[in-house]
C-alpha cells in the first residue's frame, strides 16, 4: 500500500506561529507505525516557515516575500533535521525533495522527480516533500502545499491522499456552529460550494475551499482522499489501517472508478504552463468532445502564441472557450504551416490530450 500525507501549517504550529515540537514527534511516531505495517508513505510537509520563525528574529522589518524566503531558508534545514532525528529513533531514514511548479512543466523533469521519489521508496526512505519557498515567488508558487500534495499523489499513483488540517473535515456550516454536521462522504463530482467558506488558515496560504477543490481533482484520478484533523491522536494509523466503524471522523472523497492514465494526468496538471493555444473550428470541436480522437491540422483555424515541439498548449474553440490541453507534435511555426490542411499527422495525439 502506498499513500501520500499532507500535513498543514496549522497542524504543526502553535498559536504564536512557531513550530510545535510535540506535534512533530506525534507525526513521526505515526509514520513509523505505518512503515511497520508495510505502508509506503510520501509526506508533503509544511512547517519550514514556522521553523524559521522559531529560530530567528529579523534584524530589520522585511516585506512578506523576503520574510518568507528568509524563514523558509533557515527553517527548511531545521525542519528536515528534526524529522530525521525523530524518525532515526524508530530506525527510519527520510530524504528531502524540494519542488517548484517548474518541476511539473516538462515531461522530462516530471519523470525525473517521479523516479527519484520511487527510488527512495524502494530503498525504505521516507520522502519528505515541500515547496522550495526560497525561490518560489508570485507565479512560480503553488496555491499551497495542498496543490503540491495533489500533484505528487497523482505522480506516484498512490492509493490514498490524507490531508491533515486542524478540523475534522468539511462541515455543512462553520465547524462548531449550531446545526453544522460533518460530511462523511463525498461522491464523485458532488458540488460542495454551498458548504465551504472561502476563508484561509491563519498561517498557511490555503483554506478548506482549496482542499476541497484539490481533493475533487485527485479523486477524479482514481485516488481516495481524506480530509481529517491532524491533531487527533492516532489519526494517520486510524485512517490508513482502520476502516468501517473504527475509522476516525473525516471527510472522504470517493475515488472515480475511471482513472486517467499517468500521461494524461501530467498533461492535465500542466495547464498552468500552457505556452500557447490551438483554435479549432466547430467540426473539430464536436469530434474532440464526442469521441476519443487526436487533433488533426484540418480542423485548426489558427495558432496563438509561440511554442516548441512537446510543449503543452491549450485547445480552444472559436468563441474562446478552453476545451482542453495537450502536448504538441510540432513547433508553433510548423503548426501554422499545416493548419487547415488535410492528410497531415496529428498536432496533438489522443494519448497526450486531456479534455476539460
Amino acid at each position: 500500500m502506498r499513500i501520500a500525507i499532507k500535513v498543514g501549517s496549522n497542524v504543526l504550529t502553535r498559536k504564536d506561529g512557531t513550530l510545535d515540537a510535540e506535534q512533530l514527534a506525534s507525526l513521526a511516531g505515526q509514520l513509523a507505525a505505518l512503515r511497520r505495517q508495510g505502508v509506503e508513505v510520501v509526506l508533503v510537509s509544511s512547517g519550514a516557515v514556522a521553523a524559521g520563525r522559531t529560530a530567528l528574529t529579523p534584524q530589520k522589518k522585511l516585506d512578506p516575500v523576503r520574510a518568507r524566503q528568509l524563514f523558509s531558508a533557515v527553517g527548511q534545514v531545521r525542519l528536515i533535521n528534526r524529522y530525521s532525528e525523530l524518525l532515526a529513533g524508530y530506525g527510519l531514514l527520510c530524504g528531502q525533495v524540494l519542488a517548484t511548479k517548474e518541476n511539473f512543466r516538462s515531461r522530462r523533469h516530471y519523470l525525473t522527480m517521479q523516479e527519484c521519489i520511487a527510488t527512495m521508496l524502494a530503498n525504505g526512505v521516507i520522502p519528505i516533500v515541500n515547496e522550495n519557498d526560497t525561490v518560489s515567488v508570485t507565479e512560480l508558487m503553488f496555491t499551497d502545499n495542498d496543490e503540491l500534495a495533489g500533484l505528487i499523489s497523482e505522480m506516484m499513483s498512490v492509493e490514498a491522499l490524507i490531508i491533515l488540517s486542524n478540523v475534522d473535515g468539511i462541515f455543512t456550516g462553520l465547524p462548531g456552529a449550531p446545526g453544522a454536521a460533518l460530511l462523511r462522504d463525498v461522491a464523485a463530482g458532488q458540488s460542495l460550494g454551498q458548504h465551504i467558506a472561502a476563508q484561509k488558515s491563519e498561517f498557511g496560504r490555503g483554506g478548506m475551499l482549496t482542499k476541497a477543490s484539490i481533493a475533487g481533482k485527485v479523486a477524479a484520478a482514481g485516488i481516495a482522499v481524506y480530509i481529517a484533523n491532524g491533531r487527533r491522536p492516532g489519526i494517520l494509523t486510524g485512517l490508513a489501517l482502520g476502516g468501517g466503524e473504527a475509522q476516525p471522523p473525516c471527510t472522504r472523497f470517493a475515488p472515480s472508478p475511471k482513472a486517467t492514465s499517468s500521461v494524461k494526468r501530467w498533461v492535465a496538471n500542466s495547464e498552468a504552463f500552457a505556452k500557447g493555444a490551438i483554435v479549432v473550428n466547430s467540426g473539430a470541436r464536436e469530434v474532440l468532445l464526442q469521441k476519443a480522437a487526436s487533433l488533426l491540422p484540418v480542423g485548426v483555424v489558427r495558432i496563438e502564441g509561440d511554442f516548441e515541439k512537446d510543449d503543452v498548449v491549450k485547445i480552444c474553440d472559436e468563441q474562446g472557450a478552453t476545451l482542453g490541453v495537450g502536448r504538441v507534435t510540432r513547433s508553433s511555426s510548423r503548426a501554422r504551416q499545416v493548419a487547415g490542411r488535410q492528410g497531415e499527422k496529428a498536432l496533438v495525439h489522443y494519448d497526450y490530450l486531456f479534455l476539460l
